[in-house]
């Protein structure tokens, strides 16, 4: 060896001449551990560790896997210290910068780590699928030749120009109830690949992405759109996940995984019903569609379309904050494509008719539409708040709980004997039956069941329709679409099938049920419901009909006899800022036993308008009075969002430093907050 020159061991690696250091997200989930590692990158990989590629590293004495986020040059830890990279799993940078910036923002938002987001954001890694030759990027395509259908939205045509300018437009989009919404939805993904950018369009699930995905594909060709579901297998959503990192395909319509597309160069986000907890998902940190896309137009300068035939309190205040602007039709427009909406009581000579319509479950009203319909060879949408038979029980005249004298607790239909024959309704918490039910508000001994699902309301209707086909639709056995003869089609709710030319009418049964639930969203989630399934009616200018079976009187009822979603959300809006709730507060729920919770609390630094509620038991409360898990709500003003976030990461890292046993569930801003 030359004098001079350092001497080396043989088989001592050397890191690489540039850039040598490599700052890794190692897959390691605990909050105390959510940044970024340096680590050498070994001359052997100095051109196939590039940022965002997956690699193997040491840590704590394990191999685990990471993602390379950056090569610098040097690191504040002595090289010394370092350990080196132990292998590239692949070159392939699956992680791109506006993915890993956008994770960042996520995970922050949501008390979260980056590690967790990431992997929502990136799938699992398949060698056959990315070894295969990457496919030609598809060529820009032709702008849309006809976009007459949003002239019956007064600024749609505006919206569609700021697409085409590429300007930042964010827009609250109510469709028509007769729109075919994934065809507007593809004319907007159109106009935006039309320049050259990428477009990203969220849906609650597979069925909507097969919709959307058809209605882009006629536009703009098979080539240039990719539909991403987690109905595929790992392969082939790897492939395609791929096509879009590549650069092969510029439209992306998927379910809520799809938020993360790596899409080039982003020009339009869109989010179809941002109302359906389909879009909430279900892992840690718990983000929303809506709000990983709000933080990702953001971030990117690009264009957002908040989009659905209702319109959330969230999607309310973008408005009102002046962030987005409302595309609605006006309501000439919206009186000449809704079919008739009539609800229990909403006059004297219906209650006239029939006396006991506010407490029957299926009133003349309602069979009067139903028979109109199949007369006219039309099908019929029954709508059922849940699938299969519910033991719980009510009052037959009134409705209220049906209780146990002896406990309170709620009685159920405990089945049939062994011999055959019913056994009479028992309390569901100390098992006594009770033969001689009277009810002690109304004195009735009459009961029935809280809610009928859709087997047992499918079993009635086709002894009170004989020789009408009853279908169902819900659970395992969803139907994509119905031919337009006459049907019985009992559906749960987000199951509802199209028909083809449209339903003759719907009936929207147990509306009580749904808007009794303790639930904040009850209201809103109800309407979203109710008006989902009433958009597949014929408008009412063709005899489409639709009833509710709720009280006129009720909101969500008024909302949807005068098809005004807007005006709801604007009341639901005011009614959560009046009582602080979310979206006009930031709040947070933590769940876990009540020795966990405590040290979380000890542990929390709020900010000054922090307030804790609770706690509260969640599930069944023990003989000595105590629960085995907890729930406190924290709440603060909107404007300190980000420091609660900023706590509750806090809190949670001092707890994984300490290796606490019992874990916490953080979640911000919740879909089932209450």
């Amino acid at each position: 060896m030359a004098r001079g020159k350092t001497q080396t061991r043989r088989g001592e690696r050397q890191p690489a001449a540039v850039l040598p250091i490599a700052r890794v997200c190692v897959d390691v989930p605990l909050a105390h551990l959510d940044r970024p590692f340096d680590y050498q990158v070994p001359d052997q990989f100095a051109d196939t560790a590039v940022p965002g590629c997956r690699v193997r590293v040491r840590f704590a004495g394990q191999l685990v896997d990471g993602f390379v986020l950056d090569r610098v040059a040097t690191s504040e830890v002595p090289a010394a210290r370092l350990m080196f990279l132990e292998r590239v799993v692949s070159a392939e940078p699956a992680l791109s910068p506006e993915i890993a910036t956008l994770a960042r923002v996520v995970a922050d938002r949501y008390a979260g780590t980056l590690i967790d987001v990431l992997r929502l954001a990136v799938p699992p890694r398949h060698a056959r699928a990315e070894g295969q030759a990457p496919a030609a990027p598809a060529p820009v395509p032709d702008p849309p030749d006809n976009l007459d259908a949003w002239s019956r939205y007064p600024r749609g045509q505006s919206y569609l120009e700021a697409l085409r300018a590429g300007r930042p437009a964010h827009a609250v989009w109510q469709a028509l109830p007769d729109e075919d919404w994934p065809a507007r939805l593809a004319e907007a993904a159109a106009v935006v690949a039309a320049t050259g950018r990428g477009v990203v369009l969220v849906v609650p699930d597979y069925r909507d992405v097969a919709r959307v995905h058809a209605a882009c594909v006629a536009l703009l060709g098979a080539d240039g759109v990719v539909a991403l579901s987690a109905g595929l297998g790992p392969a082939e959503r790897y492939r395609r996940w791929l096509a879009v990192r590549r650069g092969a395909a510029r439209v992306v319509v998927g379910t809520r995984a799809a938020a993360f597309a790596p899409v080039a160069d982003p020009g339009l986000f869109v989010i179809w019903d941002d109302g359906d907890d389909l879009h909430a998902e279900p892992r840690s940190p718990y983000p929303h569609v809506r709000d990983v896309l709000v933080q990702r137009a953001h971030l990117t300068g690009a264009a957002l379309l908040v989009a659905g035939f209702v319109r959330t309190a969230e999607a309310a205040l973008l408005i009102e904050t002046g962030w987005a602007h409302e595309v609605v039709a006006d309501r000439a427009a919206v009186r000449a494509t809704a079919p008739r909406v009539t609800a229990i009581g909403e006059d004297d000579e219906q209650l006239a008719r029939d006396p006991a319509a506010r407490a029957a479950r299926l009133p003349s009203v309602a069979f009067t539409a139903a028979r109109q319909a199949l007369q006219a060879g039309a099908p019929v949408l029954v709508q059922v708040p849940r699938r299969g038979y519910v033991p719980a029980l009510t009052c037959g005249t009134c409705r209220a709980p049906a209780r146990c004298r002896r406990c309170a607790g709620p009685l159920a239909l405990p089945g049939v004997s062994a011999d055959g024959l019913p056994r009479p309704p028992a309390c569901r918490w100390c098992g006594t039956a009770e033969a001689a039910y009277h009810c002690p508000a109304c004195g009735s001994r009459r009961l029935r069941a809280v809610v009928i699902g859709a087997r047992r309301t499918a079993e009635e209707l086709g002894r009170a329709f004989a020789g009408v086909a009853v279908r169902t639709s819900g659970g395992d056995e969803v139907l994509a679409t119905v031919p337009a003869r006459p049907a019985l089609v009992v559906s749960t709710p987000g199951a509802e099938p199209v028909a083809e030319g449209g339903y003759g009418a719907a009936l929207l049964l147990d509306g009580w049920a749904l808007l009794g639930r303790a639930d904040l969203r009850a209201a809103e989630e109800t309407l979203r419901r109710w008006t989902t399934a009433a958009a597949l009616v014929r408008p009412a200018g063709q005899g489409g009909r639709v009833v509710v079976v709720a009280d006129s009187s009720l909101a969500p009822v008024q909302a949807l006899i005068r098809w005004d979603p807007a005006w709801h959300a604007g009341l639901e809006l005011a009614g959560r800022t009046e009582l602080g709730f979310p979206p006009a507060v930031r709040m947070a729920t933590a769940d876990g036993t009540p020795q966990a919770l405590a040290g979380l609390l000890d542990e929390l630094r709020l900010p000054e308008t922090g307030e804790v509620l609770g706690p509260v038991p969640l599930g069944e409360i023990a003989e000595d009075g105590t629960a085995e898990r907890e729930r406190v709500l924290i709440r603060v003003v909107r404007a300190e969002g980000r420091a609660l976030a900023a706590a509750l990461a806090a809190a949670q890292a001092v707890r994984t430093a300490r290796k606490e046993a019992d874990p916490v569930r953080i979640r911000l801003d919740p879909v089932d907050l209450v």
